[in-house]
C-alpha cells in the first residue's frame, strides 16, 4: 500500500499563469478568432470570427465553402483561376465569409445575437457588413485590414462601433 508521502511525491505541480500574464477579454476572444481561422479551407486567407455577448461566445466561424460543398482545398481557388483580386466581385467564390458562417451558426442553433459583439482576424467585407448591421451586431473588432472602403463606410453611417486591434 502506497503512503501519502509516496503519492506526494508523484504529484508534479503545475505552474499558474502570473496575473500579468492573463489576457484581457478582448485578447482573449481575439485569440479564439486566430484559433478558429486555423479551420479555414480558403487558399488566400484565413479568417475567423467570433460572436460575444456578456463576455460569453455565442457562435464561431471561418471562411469556407458551405456544408456538402467541395472545398477549395480540395479543387482550387475560383477566384484565383479568375483572376479576381481581393476585395471585388465577392460572389465569385466557393466559401462563405468567417462573419456569415457565425451569424448562419447562429440562427441554425437558434441563437439570438442581436446587441452582440463580433471579433474578426480581419476587417469585414461589404457584404458581411451589411449582415452584421441586419443581425443586430453592435461592434466590431478586427485585426488586419481588408481592401473594402465601403464596409467602413457602411458601418460608421450604422453607428456601429469599430475597434481595431492595436489601433
Amino acid at each position: 500500500m502506497e503512503s501519502k508521502k509516496d503519492k506526494q511525491e508523484n504529484l508534479t505541480a503545475v505552474p499558474l499563469p502570473r496575473h500579468a500574464d492573463r489576457p484581457s477579454w478582448d485578447e482573449y476572444f481575439f485569440q479564439i478568432a486566430h484559433q478558429v481561422a486555423t479551420r479555414s479551407t480558403c487558399l488566400r486567407r484565413q479568417v475567423g470570427a467570433v460572436l460575444v455577448k456578456d463576455k460569453r461566445i455565442l457562435a464561431t466561424g471561418y471562411n469556407g465553402a458551405p456544408k456538402g460543398i467541395v472545398h477549395c482545398l480540395d479543387v482550387g481557388c475560383l477566384r484565383d483561376e479568375l483572376g479576381v483580386p481581393s476585395g471585388q466581385r465577392h460572389e465569385l467564390c466557393r466559401a462563405l465569409h468567417a462573419e456569415q458562417n457565425a451569424i448562419a451558426q447562429a440562427a441554425l442553433h437558434g441563437v439570438k445575437i442581436e446587441g452582440a459583439s463580433v471579433y474578426v482576424t480581419h476587417q469585414p467585407c461589404s457584404l458581411c457588413a451589411k449582415m452584421i448591421i441586419n443581425a443586430g451586431i453592435v461592434e466590431v473588432y478586427f485585426d488586419e485590414g481588408y481592401p473594402d472602403e465601403l464596409s467602413i463606410s457602411f458601418f460608421t453611417e450604422a453607428g456601429i462601433k469599430l475597434r481595431r486591434l492595436g489601433g
